[in-house]
């Protein structure tokens, strides 16, 4: 089976339609198929459930799904830097779904795994809560989640054979893995392609079986969500050197001090 496409738009045609369920990866700006989102806006398709951490940024990401209003209901566990995200669902102009993140993760986890749904403690007595079933397990209360079961998986990976193995890099392996073995259609966008076999078993992280099409995209912009800048670094053995004089500065001090006189008295008694 051939799972490799020559561009991300040729790559969700025939798939993408309106009115879905995606699941996209990533976490803020990291680990996002950023080939695979544009290709999405430009096919024009609305009225999408997406199911992912965060949208991106402003105009950046998933963000660009909410400006062209394709996005109907998010699924996510932060809306974080994303102001059009905010100003949308404070609008009433966008469903949104809020889940824990470690559920949202379990949810995507158990739909790749065909567990249907399971029970956790995280929302109980929360708004999460209201109108799923709660059990008791030893005396604690617990709260059923559904698993989710997307119909198409947008997944950024950092490398792929040609069979569809792939490798993520660092943190960008973050959601991507259990979208992908979520999505009932997984695509994936890489970094680099290697031929079948080149890749060592200990560095696949997630088997061909759950991709489907594979898109190369080899310079990816990987725009960096807040940049900050550190200070100078610290010279360490000069600050060594001058820790040293301080405490030696301060044993001079006291010693120079008189001892006081109740101190004095103690000690007497204790040696009596």
């Amino acid at each position: 089976m051939k799972k490799l496409y020559p561009s991300a738009a040729q790559a969700l045609q025939g798939v993408v339609q309106d009115g879905q369920l995606l699941a996209v990866g990533g976490f803020g700006l990291c680990g996002i198929p950023e080939a695979l989102i544009d290709a999405l806006r430009d096919t024009g398709v609305k009225n999408l459930t997406v199911i992912s951490n965060n949208a991106g940024v402003d105009g950046f990401g998933l963000g660009k799904l909410l400006e062209t209003r394709q996005i109907q209901k998010m699924i996510s566990s932060y809306v974080g830097e994303n102001k059009e995200f905010e100003r949308q669902y404070l609008a009433g102009e966008l469903e949104l779904e809020f889940t824990p993140q470690g559920t949202l993760a379990e949810k995507l986890r158990a739909g790749g795994a065909g567990i249907p749904a399971f029970f956790t403690k995280t929302g109980v007595g929360t708004l999460v809560a209201e109108g799923k079933e709660l059990r008791e397990f030893d005396g604690e209360t617990y709260v059923m989640e559904r698993a989710l079961v997307p119909d198409v998986a947008l997944v950024k990976a950092h490398r792929a054979d040609k069979s569809g193995n792939l490798q993520f890099r660092l943190t960008a392996r973050n959601f991507n893995p259990a979208v992908a073995m979520a999505g009932k259609i997984c695509i994936v966008e890489v970094e680099e392609i290697v031929e079948t076999g080149d890749m060592e078993p200990d560095q696949v992280h997630l088997p061909g079986i759950y991709v489907h099409r594979i898109v190369h995209n080899p310079n990816p912009e990987k725009r960096i969500e807040k940049r900050t800048v550190a200070e100078a670094p610290v010279d360490a053995a000069a600050a060594k050197v001058e820790a040293q004089a301080a405490i030696a500065q301060a044993a001079v001090v006291t010693a120079d001090e008189p001892v006081p006189s109740t101190i004095k008295a103690a000690s007497g008694q204790q040696g009596a």
